[in-house]
């Protein structure tokens, strides 16, 4: 993002398309909601929302998994 917005501020019409289609596209280039937020001012929800409304698929957490570990061949 060039600009910073306000951290608050509304973002309706234009602008939240755009902010969408710019969340949505560098997420899908694999980075993090919480990288996003940083970067545009804004909170880890109001990005995660955004995302989830512009029908982005989001990651599974990362770090380990508790699950079985995997048989080596």
């Amino acid at each position: 993002m060039a600009e910073t917005l306000k951290k608050g501020s509304r973002v309706t019409g234009a602008a939240r398309e755009k902010l969408a289609a710019d969340l949505k596209k560098k997420y899908d280039s694999g980075a993090s909601i919480r990288a996003l937020a940083d970067e545009t001012g804004r909170s880890y929800g109001f990005v995660h929302r955004m995302l989830s409304e512009s029908g982005v698929v989001l990651r599974g957490r990362g770090g380990a998994t508790r699950g079985k570990k995997a048989a080596s061949a």
